[in-house]
């Protein structure tokens, strides 16, 4: 949802609400900021009958002189030096007043006469009656708060089991608890239909079964292709994720109506993870589960994933007729010629093209929500997709497991600092590729692009976090950070689009794997819970990409010890305002706020 504070001393907060984050602005464009120290931030939970300043990091030197990975201050005395602020604190369907304090002063004597501006929002609900609910995993194993809370030990390291699922379930946040939900909410006489690239997430398994043991009919696609490959140096590497989802299947005992393995188009990758729910003896799709959580450890407690729930029968019918097209295991099959392959891949592609037209560009998206399967022919998806960034009015962001892709590239390269404003936030740094054989293309500020990338400060962690993922860059790779795949056009504006599923934004997950999308117009309340948390995770891995920028791929120690110390410290003056001069990035998202569509005044 979208709030506005009332003026006051020249001060107007906005803030945008999700599920779990809440995401401010503070216009002061009228304020007299002369000898600003920054705000104290106050939060009142009426439900919980708690009121308190926030906590923070940084602190006055002069006040703080020694800091350790364990100092936390409240704002009372070290205030927040920033127009822009997320409490990521929040609970779902939460009503919450807020106060910013602004402080002059100094440091030691802090002035706290100007009146504080007061704001109140409400969380949205995780779980409601409506089309849309949306689940997201923290994402940041890579953290200060998971180090804090577990000493930076893994889950299955933790001194206790009750530590180990508090860990888990701090990872996890609500996204496997939903899929549970969504499995559970099958009755009797009902049907599910799933397709799986990653099954090996025993829970779920587990879970599934038991729907069978209720009456529920269970059928599955999983992903059983033979990819199995010897490296030069005659190291083997098996078939993924064959191999481990063929353990788990058979450990459950899983039949084979009930598992039916994708084995055709062996180059290529299954590479949905949807659940369609048919409700009665009459089969009638109703729901869909779908997004970008593979069933896997490192899928729903390691990086970033998204589930999406919508209750639709239009989009479940969709989603039943691709499940059906599947079924049959459609593609080459291991042993054709080169003539018969080819020509069965163009059959399959041109039979997915025919469960729905693709919209002439982003303009033609409809209203509400709609679908778009692969694999097909062409570039039209992803340039529908490219030009919708492009071509925002305000802002766009998106995430990018695999890099950037060059339809996106030709388009980005052409805007200005006055273009829309544009966050990608990626897997890995984009950077010039060895031996490549087109000139490499850097998108900056110049651009007005911003981009993170998942990186780490000391936080050995991301060992564990590690995804094994057969796609693209090859069996021996890993996506440890950024594995979400969702786009946001003008999220705050009138007309959102939120375009999220299985798809990497890429050539191959358009023209060669099976995958999945949804297209989501006009839903502020999807768009919202999207946005705080791509706002959530972007500024997070900010951070981490700038150092690593600034001090190269060292171990943590050298950047800590790198770090210039006034960037561990708050300024004893209003120098900071210099981080908000017009062209700059933190003024350019202050102002981005200011132009949100409908706010309310609780």
């Amino acid at each position: 949802m979208h709030f506005s504070s009332k003026k006051t001393g020249g001060y107007r907060v906005f803030a945008v609400s999700g599920t779990n984050t809440v995401s401010f602005a503070i216009d002061f464009s009228e304020a007299d900021t002369v000898g600003m120290l920054g705000f104290a931030v106050e939060r009142e939970d009426q439900k919980e009958n708690e009121r308190y300043f926030m906590y923070g990091f940084k602190v006055f030197e002069s006040v703080i002189p020694t800091v350790t990975e364990d100092t936390t201050v409240s704002t009372f005395n070290h205030p927040v030096q920033s127009f822009i602020w997320d409490d990521f604190t929040g609970k779902p369907d939460r009503t919450y007043t807020y106060w910013f304090h602004p402080l002059k002063g100094k440091p030691k004597n802090l002035d706290r006469s100007a009146k504080p501006i007061e704001i109140t929002v409400k969380t949205e609900a995780l779980f409601t009656k409506g089309r849309h609910d949306v689940f997201f995993n923290r994402g940041v194993a890579s953290s200060q708060a998971y180090a804090r809370k577990f000493n930076n030990l893994r889950p299955d390291k933790q001194p206790t089991q009750k530590k180990r699922d508090e860990a888990l379930q701090w990872l996890s946040r609500d996204l496997d608890d939903a899929f549970f939900k969504f499995i559970d909410n099958a009755k009797a006489g009902d049907t599910l239909l799933g397709c799986f690239y990653e099954f090996r997430y025993e829970p779920v398994a587990d879970r599934l079964k038991a729907a069978v043991a209720r009456g529920v009919t269970v059928r599955l696609i999983i992903d059983a292709k033979v990819n199995e490959s010897t490296d030069s140096d005659g190291t083997f590497h098996e078939s993924f994720p064959r191999v481990e989802n063929l353990k788990l299947v058979d450990a459950k005992g899983l039949k084979p109506q009930i598992a039916r393995l994708r084995v055709n188009n062996p180059s290529n990758i299954q590479h949905n993870k949807f659940l369609v729910l048919l409700k009665g003896a009459a089969a009638k799709p109703a729901e869909v589960w779908t997004g970008s959580t593979n069933l896997s450890e490192g899928g729903i407690h390691g990086q970033t994933n998204v589930g999406h729930w919508v209750r639709d029968n239009a989009i479940a019918t969709s989603f039943e007729s691709y499940w059906n097209l599947l079924l049959s295991d459609p593609g080459s099959a291991d042993g054709d010629d080169r003539s018969t392959a080819s020509a069965k891949k163009k059959l399959f592609r041109e039979q997915v093209a025919a469960l729905e037209a693709v919209p002439a560009g982003w303009q033609a998206i409809p209203a509400g929500v709609s679908t778009i399967f692969s694999p097909r022919s062409g570039k039209a998806v992803l340039q529908m997709y490219a030009k919708a960034i492009d071509e925002a009015g305000d802002a766009a962001c998106i995430t990018l497991a695999f890099g950037v892709n060059k339809v996106f590239k030709d388009l980005l390269k052409n805007n200005t600092a006055q273009s829309a404003i544009t966050f990608l936030l990626l897997e890995k740094r984009d950077v010039a590729k060895a031996n490549a054989r087109t000139p490499f293309v850097p998108l900056n500020a110049s651009h007005n692009v911003y981009q993170a990338w998942g990186s780490f400060l000391r936080d050995p962690l991301y060992q564990w976090t590690r995804e094994t993922n057969a796609l693209g860059l090859g069996l021996n790779k890993h996506v440890a950070y950024v594995h979400s795949k969702f786009l946001l056009k003008d999220p705050l504006g009138a007309d959102p689009i939120v375009v999220t599923g299985s798809a990497n934004f890429s050539d191959p997950s358009t023209n060669d794997n099976d995958e999945n999308m949804l297209l989501i117009r006009g839903e502020q309340r999807v768009a919202d819970i999207y946005f705080t948390e791509f706002n959530r995770l972007f500024f997070h891995y900010y951070f981490r990409s700038v150092q690593e920028a600034l001090f190269g791929c060292r171990p943590a120690e050298a950047n800590a010890a790198a770090t210039s110390r006034s960037s561990l410290f708050l300024r004893d003056n209003d120098s900071w305002l210099t981080d908000y001069k017009p062209g700059k990035l933190k003024r350019k998202r202050m102002e981005m706020f200011t132009r949100m569509a409908n706010p309310i005044t609780l």
